[in-house]
């Protein structure tokens, strides 16, 4: 058993050192991680120079990274994190069209995590790449559809109406004009006050 379990680390190991995809060294090396594991279970050796052991996902405990860096032009966003010491065979990262979740494990003892549950707008998973550099991580997304992006994240467009499709279809353009309401100074909003009230003595008269 303890020979199966090496070899099939080497293999995994091989592969893993050719690989170029992000994507594909990441699940390479979790599944290393997993055999690493298991081998340490059952009380094998594990042979090699420093090869990363990792933890159970709910055993790892991680620093969030909420502060970084990002720039965009009209075909992709790159996100800069400022990280030293990082090892891209030991990192986790998942792209899917609408977020991002890159894991960096033991960075000089520390675990962190840079996620975005919700991007601005899509983005094409298979695409994106991720660059290691001496003091930061540079992570690229090509953009699904060209153009520029408000924010990173999503952010619900709060003067857009809403409209239920089981209620009032007039509701969401009532909000709409409280919500522009609030905007206006002291002065118009008296002034629409008393022209709102002259309208409404109006229609009562022809009535």
């Amino acid at each position: 058993m303890a020979d199966d379990f090496m070899l099939d680390l080497a293999e995994l190991r091989n592969i893993r050192n050719i690989a170029k995809r992000p994507r594909v060294v990441s699940l390479i090396s979790s599944e290393i991680r997993k055999l690493e594991k298991l081998k340490g279970e059952h009380g094998f050796q594990l042979k090699g120079h420093g090869f990363f052991v990792g933890l159970a996902e709910e055993a790892v405990n991680y620093l969030t990274l909420g502060s970084f860096s990002w720039e965009q032009d009209n075909d992709k966003v790159k996100i800069y994190v400022s990280l030293e010491g990082v090892d891209q065979e030991k990192m986790e990262i998942v792209f899917k069209p609408m977020s991002v979740d890159v894991k960096f494990h033991d960075v000089q003892g520390k675990n962190y995590r840079c996620a975005i549950p919700k991007l601005n707008k899509e983005i094409v998973p298979e695409k994106c790449k991720v660059v290691v550099k001496p003091t930061r991580v540079i992570i690229t997304l090509p953009k699904a559809s060209k153009g520029n992006w408000l924010d990173l994240h999503f952010k619900e467009d709060k003067l857009k109406p809403k409209v239920d499709k089981g209620g009032d279809p007039m509701a969401g353009i009532m909000d709409l004009m409280k919500v522009k309401f609030a905007l206006f100074s002291d002065e118009t909003k008296r002034t629409v006050s008393e022209r709102f009230v002259d309208v409404l003595s109006i229609s009562s008269a022809m009535v």
